[in-house]
């Protein structure tokens, strides 16, 4: 019985091992951290509600301009590829590439652009709530 624990305990050891060893491997980087968005203004509060979350892939293709719009609530997101303007109606411009993040300005009227060459892919996370929208155009 002692040599089945000792056998046990011998695996467990190796096993956690190699496990430490395969986590010593992960590699974390912080892509973004802050109270405010990319403008320098500051983030409202989470709205009051039953949270949801959305997390959209968009890819706009190169010469593209989104329409003006603006989110109601905070959201955040990464370029994973091509190169994307985002500006402000105050004229406020920010210039992302790929591996960029963006901390979005919230109840502001901006829109984004494809300038480059190459689709700009980006993915972009909401924190709303159920039954509202994430982002409203101008018009609407």
């Amino acid at each position: 019985m002692m040599k089945g624990i000792c056998t046990l305990c011998l695996i467990l050891f190796v096993s956690t091992h190699a496990w430490a060893k395969e986590v010593q491997s992960v590699e974390v980087k912080e892509l973004a951290k802050s109270s405010a968005s990319w403008d320098g203004n500051l983030l409202p509060q989470y709205p009051e509600g039953k949270p949801e979350v959305t997390i959209l892939r968009i890819i706009i293709p190169p010469g593209v301009q989104l329409p003006l719009h603006e989110h109601p609530i905070i959201n955040a997101g990464v370029l994973i590829s091509g190169e994307l303007t985002v500006v402000t109606t105050e004229k406020k411009t920010l210039h992302l590439k790929a591996g960029d993040p963006i901390i979005e300005v919230v109840n502001t009227w901006h829109y984004g652009k494809n300038e480059g060459t190459l689709p700009a892919e980006i993915i972009v996370f909401y924190a709303g709530v159920s039954k509202k929208p994430i982002t409203i155009k101008q018009g609407q």
